[in-house]
């Protein structure tokens, strides 16, 4: 299934409940998913890992839906080519440290 088959069939699926619910509530959901992605991840089973992962993927879409956004659409533009810093596929930006907040 390509990405924007599956954002049609969230939105078909979900968009009146995602309506009601409003943008901001539909947001927390997501990230209410993530954290459960993130527990699978640590100590999760893999079908758990996988249920997590297409729920965070479900969740993110319904968002995208409201919002207005093609992820497809995004997705393409901004990294179809490559890395957007650099243009390099494998990416060849110099690696800087991880800080909170960048």
């Amino acid at each position: 299934m390509r990405i924007r088959e599956a954002q049609e069939v969230i939105r078909r699926t979900y968009i009146e409940r995602d309506a009601e619910r409003g943008l901001a509530r539909n947001f927390m959901w997501f990230v209410e998913e993530v954290g459960e992605f993130a527990q699978a991840l640590r100590k999760g089973s893999d079908e758990s890992l996988r249920n997590e992962a297409a729920d965070v993927f479900a969740w993110f879409l319904s968002v995208l839906v409201q919002a207005g956004v093609d992820l497809e659409e995004a997705f393409s533009a901004r990294y179809g080519k490559g890395c957007p810093v650099c243009g390099a596929i494998p990416c060849r930006c110099p690696q800087r440290p991880f800080r909170y907040g960048d």
